[in-house]
């Protein structure tokens, strides 16, 4: 998804766990990419392996963080010059948060429903790129409020958004959502990396 101007950055959006019905063109990752675009940073979304056309088969994470490094090479290539934006909803924010965490080209990190409660997340201890966790009140692999214990003991430059009343998948405040990844984005948070 190009933006009508000239970008300012490049972005990569993951979706959800592939084996659960995870694929590019769901909601909550459409809704991201379009909060990108409308800020002006050119978004790429894509299936991780075996979806859709994708060719593969599940990796249980492992070869699913070559797909995301996969997707950063090829907005590298595309946009040389700008700073790259990295993020995913559900598994797809993990796989995004554990590639972009070690990766220098990487300048902002966003984390949609972050599922704390079956994913370690020990890995962003020592991570300082800018980061955006968008998570449901209620959701139900981590609540707002589990995700706020991991949030606080985090290194900065950190943001926290909970979403009231909100499940894991962000039924009916989509638009929230959307919202939220807009205002960071327009904080333009590369430039605190």
């Amino acid at each position: 998804m190009a933006p009508e101007g000239a970008p300012k950055a490049a972005g990569v959006v993951c979706h959800a766990h592939p084996l659960h019905g995870g694929i590019m063109h769901y909601k909550v990752v459409f809704h991201a990419a379009k909060a990108l675009q409308r800020n002006a940073v050119a978004a790429l979304r894509f299936n991780f392996r075996g979806v859709g056309r994708s060719q593969g088969t599940h990796d249980h994470g492992r070869g699913e963080q070559d797909d995301v490094r996969a997707a950063l090479d090829e907005m590298s290539r595309r946009y040389p010059d700008l700073p790259l934006v990295l993020g995913g909803f559900s598994f797809g924010s993990v796989m995004a948060l554990r590639a972009g965490a070690s990766d220098p080209r990487v300048r902002a990190l966003f984390a949609l429903g972050l599922p704390v409660s079956i994913a370690d997340t020990s890995f962003l201890d020592g991570c300082r790129t800018p980061r955006l966790f968008v998570q449901g009140e209620n959701d139900e692999f981590g609540s707002g409020e589990r995700v706020r214990e991991l949030v606080e003991r985090l290194p900065q430059p950190c943001t926290l958004e909970v979403v009231a009343g909100s499940d894991h998948f962000f039924t009916r405040h989509l638009h929230v959502l959307q919202q939220l990844v807009s205002s960071w984005i327009a904080s333009r948070p590369w430039e605190a990396a």
